[in-house]
């Protein structure tokens, strides 16, 4: 079995596969607005710290684990000896399940839009409000109905997925993104070449470079943490399940570092794309993040934009290829347990698993608008709640599961597998690991009060921090 194992076919295409599966919606849509939201400047310095500190060491911890057993993330404690921790990849694999459920039909939405854009942009312009709304089952007249529109494009969306995965890790995922990759960062040039020579645009620039430390509060460093956290696919299943497809000879630092790199520079350079020219036309005050951002606030952008319509395509087509290579990765870690625990074939399990997600991903959609589905929720602040089913799985998934998997991971390597063995993991095949003594403490110390710090926080703030 082990001989079987799929191997990623080179060097570059595991790093932009990696990179593809850190680049998703977060980057684009949440990161501009938490760096406004941050002090500009600030939030870009605090970022920065937290993903070379943390999300470094993070990353290049569950990449060797991976390549050190070979297998999926629940698979991967046994085979290093220490069963006892499965728990973690439970919690992971479960995790990267309920996001892809929500994150298949958010896609859907992007595929929904590039198509409109494209079609029918004056109908977006005149009411982008209620574009959005009609579209997830909710009309200007308050009644509702099943959003078939948002499901039909979600499932195109999962259809497309389950296809590129079908092909597998090289020729699917890694071909997938050999061509995404380049294109992502093409549209990203495009749009910040139209975003920064907006008459007005230099304000936002200004923003985006210079600190207002006025700004910064202890939740500006909770949301860059989490930010970072969610972003370059930490407490996922993805990176262990990647790294597990690694070959013995790559550099795995140097490989990390060069992933890291590329997500940032995609969650800037979205930034002095979406920030500057929200400034130039509508005002420093309409600086928004999240979903009805992107879906509504952005269309008067585009539309008090010269060629705006021709670049609202552009910028859905990043989002599209932005939510694709993540929710592949995503797909990916899912199949592998799959496979390689209950000897699935690959065909079954993707398409089985892609249409179960399907499924209850449409209660994600239904409840954001057309129909009361809930869910429960309990926090210190608020006791016990009755969220609405979308925002329940965002919570459960973002302040929980991810954070919870990540600390069970940096436990494991810290204190009972022992960065010794990771150290020795990396420096094989003549490669040299410099900062494993900067390594070692991070990973036992840094990390696991910086993830305590999001569960207790996110555990005594309860669900409205953003």
């Amino acid at each position: 079995m082990e001989n079987e194992r799929a191997q990623w076919g080179s060097k570059i295409g595991f790093i932009l596969a990696a990179a593809g599966s850190a680049v998703g919606l977060g980057n684009i849509w949440k990161f501009p607005g938490r760096a406004y939201e941050g002090g500009g400047g600030c939030f870009l310095l605090i970022y920065l710290f937290i993903v070379i500190f943390l999300g470094v060491p993070m990353m290049i911890t569950e990449l060797s684990i991976g390549r050190a057993s070979q297998t999926n993330i629940v698979g991967v404690f046994d085979k290093l000896g220490h069963r006892r921790f499965s728990w973690a990849g439970w919690v992971g694999v479960i995790g990267a399940f309920i996001i892809t459920c929500y994150y298949g039909h958010v896609g859907g939405w992007v595929l929904r839009y590039v198509v409109g854009y494209a079609s029918e942009a004056p109908k977006i312009y005149d009411d982008s409000l209620g574009y959005f709304y009609n579209m997830l089952g909710y009309n200007a007249d308050g009644k509702t109905f099943f959003p078939w529109v948002a499901v039909l494009f979600a499932a195109v969306f999962m259809l497309i997925n389950a296809v590129v995965i079908i092909r597998g890790v090289e020729g699917g995922i890694e071909k997938f993104n050999k061509f995404g990759m380049p294109a992502l960062f093409f549209m990203l040039l495009v749009l910040l070449v139209r975003s920064v020579t907006l008459d007005g645009s230099a304000a936002g620039i200004h923003y985006m470079i210079y600190p207002d430390w006025s700004k910064v509060t202890f939740d500006t460093f909770l949301a860059a943490l989490g930010q970072a956290f969610y972003s370059l696919s930490i407490g996922m299943a993805i990176l262990i399940t990647y790294g597990s497809y690694l070959p013995k000879t790559e550099n795995i630092p140097k490989n990390t570092a060069l992933i890291c790199a590329m997500d940032t520079l995609v969650a800037m350079l979205a930034g002095f794309i979406i920030v500057p020219a929200v400034f130039a036309t509508l005002g420093e005050q309409e600086v928004g993040k999240g979903g009805g951002f992107a879906f509504v606030s952005l269309a008067k952008v585009f539309e008090q934009m010269p060629g705006g319509t021709v670049f609202a395509v552009v910028f859905y087509l990043l989002l599209l290829f932005a939510a694709l290579t993540s929710s592949m990765s995503l797909i990916e870690s899912i199949v592998a347990f799959l496979t390689e625990h209950f000897s699935w074939s690959r065909k079954g399990a993707t398409i089985g698993v892609c249409a179960v997600m399907f499924l209850i991903g449409c209660l994600y959609t239904c409840s954001q608008a057309a129909f009361p589905i809930k869910g429960v929720w309990l926090d210190a602040a608020n006791g016990v709640t009755f969220p609405a089913f979308c925002d329940f799985m965002e919570f459960l998934t973002d302040r929980i599961m991810i954070p919870v998997c990540a600390l069970g991971c940096c436990i494991f390597a810290g204190w009972v597998w022992k960065p010794e063995k990771i150290i020795a993991e990396i420096e094989q095949d003549g490669v040299r690991f410099r900062l494993a003594k900067v390594y070692s403490v991070l990973i036992k110390y840094i990390a696991p009060l910086a993830i305590l710090a999001i569960l207790i926080i996110s555990f005594v703030t309860g669900m409205t921090l953003s």
